[in-house]
């Protein structure tokens, strides 16, 4: 969404909340937007309410170039699987000033019922040490329990080696898909880190296009490095499309 922005004059923020239905993650040729005009009210529309999901917690961790990286964990305790989930994350100084401002968005394109999932932002420039983050819903909607999008896959035999440093993990397990199912085509696994006061650490996506048949299984296998003070344990949240 980035270089549309950039084309169109407007902010990428604009554009997320122009379109809530769309994915920033995975927009496939032939994808529709709305270009925002009024920055106020990009829809032209009655602002729509995202969906409510609680907000567990807010962790920022500087980076090695001197940006910062914030995690906003999203926990789904409503009945019906949550898609585009998005928030805004904004960066107060010390007097209550905005240092900076950006869309954080979810590794995958939904959050399953009783699940929770990070939103991540990056922002480049340096920040002070005594800055504090807030967060603000921007979207997300309910699915329909026979959304066809989406199939039903499941994780198994999920497991964490963590290195002598406590920094850095290799996670993997198998996907699975029932047999009623439609054969899958991409396949998205997201591990999140935690440390032993359960804050969020870090976060990484593994994908592929390999599919899965119907009745059939994939493994993966990936690395996941923490951000913040020693991984004490992995969650997984896998999403499978045809």
């Amino acid at each position: 969404m980035g270089s549309i922005a950039l084309q169109f004059g407007v902010t990428v923020d604009q554009l997320v909340a122009a379109n809530p239905d769309v994915s920033p993650n995975s927009m496939s040729i032939g994808t529709e937007l709305k270009i925002p005009s009024d920055p106020d009210n990009p829809t032209g529309a009655p602002t729509s309410t995202p969906v409510p999901a609680p907000v567990k917690q807010i962790e920022c961790y500087p980076a090695a170039d001197q940006g910062l990286w914030c995690f906003v964990l999203v926990h789904n305790d409503t009945s019906n699987v949550i898609e585009n989930l998005s928030a805004q994350v904004t960066v107060l100084d010390a007097d209550d000033q905005t240092l900076a401002s950006a869309s954080a968005l979810s590794p995958l394109n939904i959050l399953p019922v009783d699940a929770s999932l990070p939103l991540m932002v990056y922002f480049p420039s340096a920040i002070p040490a005594d800055a504090r983050p807030q967060v603000q819903l921007l979207t997300g909607i309910h699915l329909e329990p026979d959304d066809e999008r989406y199939l039903p896959a499941t994780l198994h035999n999920t497991l964490a080696q963590v290195d002598g440093s406590g920094r850095n993990a290799v996670v993997s397990g198998t996907i699975r898909l029932p047999e009623s199912a439609n054969p899958a085509g991409l396949v998205w696994v997201a591990a999140v880190a935690y440390d032993d006061s359960g804050r969020v650490v870090g976060v990484r996506r593994w994908e592929s296009t390999a599919g899965i048949v119907p009745g059939g299984s994939l493994p993966f296998s990936f690395e996941v490095s923490s951000l913040g003070g020693e991984i004490e344990r992995m969650e997984f949240v896998v999403e499978a499309r045809p």
